[in-house]
């Protein structure tokens, strides 16, 4: 039986990589001066860091019931086994709204195998998951061998990242405004993390050449064979940037790959411009 892999825009892969691999796009909503984008279907990560430069405040919402309706209608009528790979349920409605409309759907089509999977990240490091996803599928692996898979990569995937300013994270709610506060003064980087599917923060360092080596630091102390592992970086709009960390992490661990993208206009949005985000399997034992 066929097994169709569902994702939301949120992991920050590009839509070429949802049309090479038959993975279902499922886009967040981006709203900006009244108007309503889909992301990465109508609205690109660009014109977002452009607008919050220029002062806009986008304002961001979950997949659409609608969405949801129709996808997943359509794979019950095929009969078709389906994984919905999920963004944080702590950082979003998404995953609520997913399963209360996989169940509306099954009550029509009782029959409907269709696994929804709340991986706790975000950006590539939901991407990330979504990738090893794709390549178990495609070299065969089962279906609950893959759900096993993709609960293994979601729990132990390692978030880490730096804001250029704490403010965006504030006013959409995502870390209080004292922190916003103290992140503006004197140069203070945060470091931040992903625990229990919430952004909480690490602590924060005076100036970016600390910060660098101080994640560095961090990937040695939580990572894992980190050799042999694929490490993701997105990025605010900022490549120089994630190409320099880069080099200080195939300088330092010499992975398997490092792979980079801007992130998308749904988590743009809330992070800002200058965000670094850096993912990779943290320690198993």
């Amino acid at each position: 039986m066929t097994i169709q892999l569902f994702a939301d825009s949120a992991c920050d892969l590009p839509t070429a990589f949802y049309e090479e691999n038959n993975v279902t796009l499922l886009p967040l909503k981006v709203h900006i001066d009244n108007t309503e984008y889909e992301d990465m279907i109508t609205i690109q990560p660009q014109a977002v860091f452009e607008k919050i430069k220029q002062g806009h405040m986008p304002k961001t919402s979950q997949v659409s019931p609608e969405k949801f309706q129709t996808e997943f209608t359509e794979l019950a009528r095929k009969g078709e086994k389906g994984i919905y790979i999920c963004f944080s349920s702590q950082l979003s409605g998404t995953y609520q709204t997913a399963v209360m409309i996989r169940d509306q759907v099954k009550e029509e089509y009782p029959d409907l195998e269709l696994t929804i999977i709340d991986t706790m990240g975000a950006s590539l490091g939901q991407g990330l998951v979504v990738k090893a996803a794709v390549s178990a599928l495609q070299n065969g692996m089962d279906y609950d061998s893959l759900i096993s898979l993709i609960k293994f990569n979601s729990n132990h995937m390692e978030h880490l990242f730096t804001v250029e300013d704490l403010e965006y994270l504030a006013k959409g709610g995502r870390v209080s405004k004292a922190s916003a506060f103290l992140g503006g003064l004197l140069n203070i980087k945060p470091l931040l993390h992903v625990e229990g599917g919430k952004l909480v923060p690490i602590e924060k360092l005076r100036g970016r050449k600390k910060l660098l080596k101080r994640i560095l630091e961090v990937m040695e102390e939580r990572g894992e064979n980190l050799s042999e592992q694929t490490i993701a970086i997105s990025h605010g709009d900022d490549l120089e940037a994630a190409e320099e960390m880069k080099n200080m992490i195939v300088e330092k661990f010499a992975p398997k790959d490092v792979y980079i993208n801007i992130i998308g206009a749904a988590i743009g949005s809330h992070a800002g411009p200058g965000t670094l985000a850096i993912f990779f399997l943290n320690k198993t034992s």
